[in-house]
């Protein structure tokens, strides 16, 4: 049976009727459709454009379907309809097209380097392997390939690019020669000069930008994903490597510190900045919304472009539809207005994924 929505539908404030005919979205009414939202302010679904669902918490790989389903449950209970995973250990391609799953954009295992990444999730290769690699993790996925463009090095003390430069931007090639997307874990300075320099399409974190790659993302439209539930865990990492790193221990203070500061400037420099929030490991999926309050409270964003970069902004980055004619019919409803007050993002009161009521 068909639904019918009404609602203000945003980013607009005019008071809007829609009808979902299966998992499409009409605005040409359809005799005898069941309404079943009157009232409220309809937003696109939200997206989680970083996480990991094929990592159980704790950070070991998960073993099954069943585990991978169960993690998505919670980002789309939370009103998440959409969901980039940025690397998993565990390949999952059978839930792609699942009807109460969110949307799945996802890149392959990690390509890291040998010893200097999460034990057992990266595909782990020196320099000679690395497009390689790139290219049979693009066929992994279904559209991206996750980079670990940095990690602690323990012979230097403190982090360091996974490789050398030449090594980064040819994977960032190869991904493209894949016909696929590029994301980059980093967190220092150097890689990500490399990685953005080397065009990759996606900054993860982005601790280490400076205000001239900040222009050169501007330019070239690279999107920033800044993950500022992770940065907060900066703290406890350096306390725990302060004994052996007090180097890497106070680069990793520096950096959450200074990070607000970083989105902020490339908020206002017009980089594309979508909500992620690395969940899976050492962080909680289901968390979308505290992200979004991170960037308005900390980067500074207006609500409404932090709607944007969690809902019609970051689904048309990751080519999943929105609420137009002929779009996915995926959507969460608030009872208040969420550009008036953020907080009413943690508690959608109707959540329809696929054209189908969820809540």
């Amino acid at each position: 049976m068909a639904l019918h929505v009404r609602g203000v539908l945003l980013p607009d404030d005019e008071v809007r009727d829609l009808w979902l005919v299966g998992d499409r979205v009409t605005f040409t009414p359809v005799p005898g459709a069941e309404t079943v939202v009157d009232g409220g302010f309809v937003l696109p679904g939200l997206v989680d454009a970083h996480c990991h669902i094929g990592i159980a918490r704790g950070g070991a790989p998960i073993t099954s379907l069943d585990q991978a389903r169960e993690l998505a449950h919670v980002d789309r209970d939370a009103g998440v309809l959409a969901i980039r995973d940025a690397g998993s250990p565990y390949p999952y391609p059978e839930l792609d097209d699942e009807p109460d799953l969110p949307r799945l954009a996802r890149a392959g295992q990690h390509v890291a380097p040998p010893k200097r990444y999460l034990r057992d999730i990266g595909v782990e290769v020196d320099a000679t392997e690395v497009a390689a690699t790139v290219a049979a993790q693009a066929r992994a996925g279904n559209g991206w390939v996750k980079l670990v463009g940095d990690w602690i090095d323990r012979g230097v003390g403190d982090l360091a690019p996974a490789w050398d430069a030449d090594t980064l931007t040819a994977a960032v090639r190869a991904a493209h020669d894949a016909g696929v997307r590029a994301a980059v874990h980093t967190f220092s300075e150097s890689a990500v000069e490399i990685m953005v320099r080397a065009g990759v399409d996606s900054v993860e974190h982005g601790t280490g930008l400076s205000l001239d790659l900040i222009d050169e993302m501007a330019r070239q439209g690279t999107a920033l994903v800044p993950t500022m539930i992770n940065i907060a865990t900066f703290g406890g990492i350096a306390e725990q490597a302060r004994g052996k790193f007090p180097g890497y221990a106070d680069h990793m203070l520096a950096l959450r510190d200074g990070f607000p500061e970083v989105v902020r400037a490339a908020h206002e420099a017009g980089v594309p900045i979508y909500v992620g929030t690395d969940a899976g490991g050492g962080i909680d999926h289901g968390l979308a919304a505290e992200e979004m309050l991170l960037l308005h409270e900390l980067a500074g964003m207006a609500p409404v472009d932090v709607l944007a970069a969690a809902s019609w902004g970051a689904r048309a980055w990751l080519g999943f539809a929105g609420l137009v004619e002929g779009g996915l019919a995926d959507l969460t409803v608030y009872p208040e207005d969420p550009r008036s007050d953020l907080r009413v993002v943690r508690a959608p009161s109707r959540t329809i994924l696929r054209g189908r009521v969820i809540r």
